[in-house]
């Protein structure tokens, strides 16, 4: 069957912006609900939406090897990675944890040369220089109050690291496993782990307004359920590499989308620091080619 060329393209513009308004709708939240209550309520809500998708295209048999890995993709990616950014993002704002996740494929290519057998290159070298030289900006940077928090940038770029490690060990599952099975399964043992904060949940719940009740669906159906599966069309039907070309509108998008619902901005110094560590990137991800590319979710 032949697919309309503009469905793709579409597919990649609703991930885009839906990743990208997760970091806003995330920021929003902190008021009313705390990190771990906000990643349980988005992991129970993204799971249940993936198991339609996934138990649609029947049901998954990992082997004990691969369970293994899902377990610790759960673990890494759903929940330290959510609760991380949760906390990350009520001491920085959306812009500039969109930008510091931004480092994770210069993380991903380091540690696919170390545990994939692939290749360290110059580009690589001088692409690490020159994102984490940006990320130190970043930290450096000041809120437009003065205030500066290294502490929420440390824990942005744990995200990002964890998501890292998750996405290099989820990559020799492809070959036998469906992308969304991976998926569906790893939210599902994210949102277990996340269960101790339960009691957060349905207490800060009971308060919150129905119109973050509403923010908080809208975390787990449309940036965790939704884009997960059109990503999952576009890169059937695009290179890897030119699809991962695009996660750099990630940060442009959450910086527009901020100041239009959030009426904030990244510090001046973040936006230097931001875009040097996205040259940094594509500076690490040119050669060679056939390098684990993968794009970054919020």
């Amino acid at each position: 069957m032949t697919t309309r060329p503009w469905l793709p393209l579409a597919a990649v513009a609703c991930t885009l912006v839906f990743w990208a308004s997760a970091f806003v709708a995330i920021r929003h939240l902190g008021d009313d609900f705390s990190p771990g209550a906000l990643s349980l309520g988005r992991l129970l809500v993204g799971a249940a939406c993936l198991a339609v998708v996934a138990l649609a295209s029947g049901l998954p048999r990992p082997t004990a090897a691969e369970w293994r890995s899902i377990v610790v993709i759960g673990l890494l990616w759903f929940a330290v990675y959510n609760v991380a950014l949760n906390e990350g993002e009520q001491r920085v704002d959306a812009g500039t944890a969109s930008m510091l996740i931004q480092v994770s494929p210069v993380l991903i290519a380091l540690l696919a040369t170390i545990f994939l057998g692939e290749r360290f290159t110059a580009y690589l070298g001088l692409g690490l220089a020159l994102a984490f030289g940006g990320v130190a900006l970043i930290a450096l940077s000041t809120s437009p109050d003065g205030e500066r928090d290294p502490l929420g940038v440390v824990l942005v770029l744990v995200s990002a690291v964890v998501y890292a490690v998750s996405a290099v060990l989820q990559k020799p599952l492809m070959a036998t496993l469906r992308s969304v099975h991976v998926v569906w399964l790893a939210c599902t043992i994210g949102a277990i782990a996340c269960l101790p904060f339960a009691g957060q949940l349905w207490s800060q719940a009971a308060t919150a307004p129905a119109s973050s009740l509403w923010w908080l669906v809208y975390l787990g159906v449309f940036p965790t359920a939704l884009a997960f599966t059109t990503y999952g069309f576009a890169l059937k039907h695009m290179s890897a590499s030119s699809l991962g070309v695009t996660t750099y509108l990630v940060p442009p998008i959450t910086i527009v989308l901020g100041l239009v619902f959030l009426d904030e901005a990244p510090p001046a110094i973040a936006y230097v620091g931001g875009a040097l560590a996205l040259v940094g990137v594509a500076v690490a991800r040119r050669k060679p080619r056939g390098r684990v590319r993968e794009s970054v979710p919020a």
